[in-house]
């Protein structure tokens, strides 16, 4: 498969105040994990980068799209080649130390199976021993990886699943489209493969959730991690937070317009899915739109749709709150 990053981006991918835009302040590390809230406190959230997302509540820690390890695909160098037979690596050193402390308590939520979702999940689950809740393809990919079946939870899109301190909504959704209204590695998996995966390509997408999460304590929130949704999936929904995956092509019609009015203008809007994600984790994240939507832009149609929403730019593992 030879592909340069605009071609697989445009299928992979991924008013208010604006606050904050992301400053030209120098390259840090990102924060350490913060304390989990004590009881009867709002949930913490922190931007994992790409459309993952470490939610911490007074019982429990909520991952979605875990994917700290960043290798290098070439995606974003224009001078190469995307190399979709590139291995599956975890930088275990960087995931354990942003995720070790979950617990088998926690719950990782996967949105679809495409490495930089999916990669980390497997060595996320059997090192905490936290649930898998994804796609009948997600929870066979991470048997195959050594997951336990009984610590996968296949969905489809529909359930509202009760955990006590949480509401779990699934949501059928949707992968975005490149300019062939087409997508990167598609396919499903109907059994648990004989061999593990080993490279990126081993990772077929097999269907898009979004999830809505709804604390006992706390505003709602919701998260997807491509750019497309299914809109009578999501009307009705009204989440107070709705983190929103940057379109990288106009293939899908008026896809921001459409989904901010099926939500409802939620109060808060986070863009996701912006970021260079094959380099180092840390702030300032690197903007790495391309030639896509970028969030200045982004920003403008939130502005002109929901003129009572607030945009709020993420950096990595900085821990927020919202109303």
């Amino acid at each position: 498969m030879s592909m340069g990053r605009r071609g697989f981006l445009r299928g992979a991918a991924a008013g208010g105040a604006l606050a904050p835009l992301l400053g030209n302040t120098p390259a840090a590390a990102a924060p350490a994990a913060a304390p989990r809230p004590g009881a009867g406190q709002g949930p913490t959230y922190r931007w994992l980068g790409v459309s993952g997302w470490r939610i911490d509540l007074p019982e429990r820690s909520v991952l979605i799209d875990p994917y700290l390890s960043r290798f290098d695909t070439g995606l974003f160098d224009p001078d190469r080649t995307f190399d979709s037979a590139t291995a599956l690596t975890v930088d275990a050193a960087v995931v354990d130390q942003h995720t070790a402390d979950i617990g088998g308590d926690g719950l990782i939520l996967v949105t679809h199976a495409h490495w930089d979702h999916f990669a980390d999940v497997p060595h996320i689950a059997t090192t905490t021993e936290a649930r898998v809740v994804g796609t009948f393809t997600t929870s066979l990919l991470a048997q195959a990886m050594s997951v336990p079946a009984a610590k996968t939870s296949p969905v489809k899109g529909g359930e509202v699943l009760d955990f006590g301190d949480c509401v779990v909504e699934v949501v059928p959704s949707l992968h975005s489209r490149n300019r062939n209204h087409s997508l990167a590695f598609p396919g499903h998996r109907t059994e648990v493969p004989s061999t593990a995966p080993a490279t990126i390509a081993d990772l077929p997408e097999g269907d898009t959730l979004a999830f809505q999460v709804t604390p006992a304590s706390g505003p709602s929130a919701f998260f997807m991690g491509g750019s497309d949704f299914v809109e009578r999936a999501v009307s009705g929904l009204a989440p107070d937070i709705a983190m929103v995956a940057l379109p990288n092509t106009s293939s899908t019609h008026d896809y921001v317009p459409r989904l901010l009015e099926a939500l409802d203008r939620p109060r808060t809007v986070v863009p996701v899915h912006w970021d260079h994600f094959e380099r180092e984790l840390a702030n300032p994240p690197v903007d790495g739109t391309g030639e896509g939507m970028g969030v200045e832009e982004f920003t403008r149609i939130v502005r002109r749709v929901c003129p009572r929403s607030t945009v709020r730019v993420p950096e990595y593992l900085t821990p927020y709150t919202f109303t």
